[in-house]
């Protein structure tokens, strides 16, 4: 279990560090409703990683992921085509970022955050974790690498917990700001939205390529061995 762990700490820590999730949640506290939405997009986004981990570990387990301790040719091969996609998206990332980061924009979808149900707060939190195009190779290749393992079920449940709460430590943060913070939290999360939206597109680009490269890395590594 602890080389397991190895293996996907780094990836949670990838999927914690989404400046995208962590100005939504620090724009869901800024809302008259922020303590329970703020809740509810925490609770979505566990549930969304929770999920997809869990499928992957579904399909992973019946279906050979792992033979005599070593992963199966199929998750080397899972890990090298999720490597290429972030290397590659990453790379065009890069290219498109702007070259002045104050003319940063943030997506349309953030203007209407505090018009949001607490439903829809929810459902955010859920798409943010399992749709996102980091966050979903992500949590799949982490599914993969602890199906592989060779594990008993209650030590795979026990990793992807594990896997989970790294990965929302990035939303955490904010909210315990928001919820600690007292009169200053306001001005904390504000400087951290600041630069969250400043930055995000190269924060990305380099998380793309470099965790891209290492699941390359892992892929060919399977294959070959």
């Amino acid at each position: 279990m602890g080389k397991v762990l190895g293996d996907v700490l780094g990836l949670a820590a990838g999927v914690a560090i989404s400046p995208l999730p962590i100005i939504a949640m620090i724009l869901i506290l800024a809302t008259p409703r922020g303590r329970l939405n703020g809740v509810l997009f925490t609770v979505g986004w566990i549930l969304g990683l929770s999920a997809l981990g869990a499928v992957m570990l579904a399909i992973a387990s019946p279906a050979g992921a792992s033979a005599h301790n070593h992963p199966a040719t199929w998750v080397g091969a899972l890990k090298l085509a999720l490597g290429l996609f972030l290397v590659l998206f990453g790379t065009r990332q890069w290219h498109r970022r702007p070259k002045d980061p104050s003319q940063a924009q943030l997506p349309k979808w953030m203007s209407a955050i505090d018009r949001l149900t607490a439903v829809k707060v929810f459902a955010l939190g859920l798409a943010l974790a399992a749709l996102n195009a980091k966050n979903a190779p992500l949590t799949v290749a982490a599914g993969a690498a602890i199906g592989s393992a060779g594990l008993p079920a209650g030590q795979q449940i026990g990793s992807l917990a594990i896997f989970v709460l790294i990965a929302t430590l990035g939303l955490l943060a904010p909210l315990a700001v928001f919820l600690l913070g007292g009169e200053r939290a306001k001005t904390t999360l504000g400087n951290w939205k600041d630069w969250a939206a400043q930055h995000n597109v190269a924060v990305m680009a380099v998380l793309f390529f470099v965790l891209g490269l290492k699941l390359l890395g892992d892929g060919i590594s399977v294959l070959t061995s």
